[in-house]
Formats: structure tokens, C-alpha cells, sequence
């Protein structure tokens, strides 16, 4: 899965790295047993949901995933970090990190 290895926290980060509207992106909304998923055009104008995807070992998920970027020609992911209702981060969101980690890599 190439991702170019970079992470970005906020929205303008992501679209200049990316280029605004420059390519098709998939959301990922990370559970503990699945992983929800969407995609919006490459224009960034309408996101469509997808399928949800059961989660497994890191290997498996980052298969289904490539199969996912290749066939929709993805250029971006967004990933979901789940926050407290304070703006904390529990262990939720420590688990969406090291995902995120794992999938720039």
C-alpha cells in the first residue's frame, strides 16, 4: 500500500499534500472488529459509503485494503480519531494512531 508515509493532522496538511480535489480518497472509520469505509470522487464532492471490512491481522487488513486503493484508484486516506467529549485521547484513539502508523508505512 503506497501512501507516500505521511500523516497529517489537520485538513490543510492532508489537501496540500495531496492536492485539493486531486484524487479519489477513502475514509476508514476504525473499530475494534471492523473497519467501516467510504469513498469520495476524486473531485471531493460526494462521498459514498462502502463495505465494511472484518477485521483481522494487520496483514490481512492491509490486503483488503491495497485491493481497495487499486480498484478505486485512491489517493488520500482519512482516518477517524475518535475523541473524548473533553478533546482527550483515550485508548481508541492511541489505536487509530498506531494504525494510521502502520498504514504509511
Amino acid at each position: 500500500m503506497e501512501t507516500g508515509g505521511l500523516i497529517f493532522e489537520d485538513a490543510r496538511g492532508f489537501g496540500a499534500a495531496v492536492g485539493e480535489g486531486g484524487g479519489a480518497l477513502l475514509g476508514l472509520d476504525l473499530g475494534t472488529k471492523t473497519i467501516g469505509t467510504a469513498t469520495c470522487d476524486a473531485g471531493w464532492r460526494f462521498a459514498t459509503n462502502g463495505t465494511t471490512i472484518q477485521r483481522g491481522k494487520w496483514g490481512r487488513d492491509r490486503e483488503t485494503l491495497s485491493q481497495l486503493i487499486k480498484a478505486r484508484s485512491i489517493k488520500g486516506i482519512v482516518l477517524g480519531l475518535p475523541r473524548n467529549m473533553d478533546g482527550s485521547e483515550g485508548p481508541r484513539a492511541q489505536a487509530s494512531r498506531a494504525y494510521a502508523r502502520n498504514c504509511a508505512e
